[in-house]
């Protein structure tokens, strides 16, 4: 077992271990919830009776909230629901959510758990890879609208996150690819030696019992790093964003059908791309992008005749100010600036390299 701190206004821990329904369950009666409502996903109904189960042992009262699959969750009647749940089954102040799922459910459970009674603990229980690495650490809760994604949330730090690596077993290798993403972008903007892992063998990387461990923890600690020092996303945190101005304008194109880790990836591409053509990166690390990205199994490249839509998706972006799109943007392996002053020729260019 390896226990990660995350610093910052109100500290907790990641755990990463395996089998560690017990531990979630010890944690939730140590901060002296007396009931736990467990958001799940339909095909996690066995893993939610099991955690169950280990709660009501302990004497904590347990109720399973199911919820539907991927960004279909994050929508409003399913979060006016998870109040309904809540509010029948009585949840007060001293009470926790547990998200027991993917991205999409710790970012639902979390937003649940900040708005019910202006804030009770969310414990997190990651999934899926791109819950492990992302989604469940960092404190951002929200759902989707129709002008974009996670454009309604609160920051709401967990009261503590358990990444039981035992679940990657059960993931398809689609979801292991799709989660590579944002780990491989956590190599990028902090951490040289994930890349050096990808670029010396890439199967291992995805390999549970290879190095995926490793990197897990790697880029864990580099999110821990980061959203301890500005939970806010004021300054440094926007470096977490490698690949997402773009790569969230594709999943509301694609009305979110599209994998997260699929579309950051081309989003990486779109932002080297763009970083290249202003001298701040080498056609060489361009091409160290592509060669990574590929050598796991996700795309480089993306249709063209969408230029207008993707703006616009750009555009509704929340880390933009006075009106101009924002971009996280390399200058190095490990090395972060902003592009704020792109213009629509600028990324029309970039967009089209990503057919070349």
């Amino acid at each position: 077992m390896h226990i990660i701190p995350v610093n910052g206004p109100s500290p907790y821990e990641v755990t990463i271990g395996t089998d560690l329904s017990e531990s979630i369950v010890e944690r939730a009666a140590s901060i002296g919830a007396a009931k736990v409502a467990i958001i799940h996903q339909p095909p996690l109904l066995a893993a939610a009776h099991a955690l169950a189960a280990a709660a009501e042992k302990r004497g904590v009262e347990a109720t399973l909230a199911e919820v539907p699959d991927a960004e279909a969750a994050k929508q409003l009647d399913v979060l006016a629901h998870l109040w309904d749940v809540l509010g029948q089954a009585g949840f007060s102040r001293r009470d926790a959510v547990i998200g027991l799922g993917g991205g999409a459910v710790t970012d639902l459970a979390g937003f649940a758990a900040a708005t019910w009674m202006r804030g009770i603990p969310v414990i997190q229980a990651p999934t899926t890879l791109l819950a492990m690495v992302d989604a469940a650490v960092g404190g951002k809760t929200g759902i989707n609208t129709s002008a974009g994604k996670n454009l309604v949330g609160a920051f709401h730090e967990p009261d503590s996150v358990f990444v039981d690596l035992e679940r990657l077993r059960t993931l398809p290798d689609d979801e292991i690819v799709a989660g590579s993403a944002e780990i491989i972008k956590t190599g990028f903007i902090h951490d040289p030696v994930i890349i050096e892992h990808y670029i010396k063998n890439p199967a291992l990387c995805l390999d549970p019992d290879g190095i995926l461990p490793e990197l897990i923890e790697r880029s864990i600690a580099v999110k821990a790093h980061v959203v301890g020092q500005d939970l806010k996303e004021s300054g440094l945190r926007e470096t977490l964003n490698y690949g997402h101005t773009f790569g969230h304008a594709v999943e509301r194109r694609e009305r979110y059908i599209w994998r997260h880790g699929r579309a950051v990836a081309v989003g990486m591409m779109f932002i080297a791309h763009l970083s290249h053509a202003r001298g701040l990166i080498s056609a060489d690390l361009v091409q160290t992008h592509r060669e990574i990205l590929e050598s796991v199994g996700l795309p480089t490249t993306y249709e063209q005749g969408h230029f207008e839509d993707l703006v616009e998706g750009m555009r509704h972006d929340k880390k933009n100010r006075g009106g101009h799109i924002r971009f996280v943007a390399l200058t190095g392996i490990g090395e972060t600036t902003r592009i704020e002053d792109a213009t629509d020729d600028d990324l029309r260019a970039a967009y089209t390299k990503l057919s070349a």
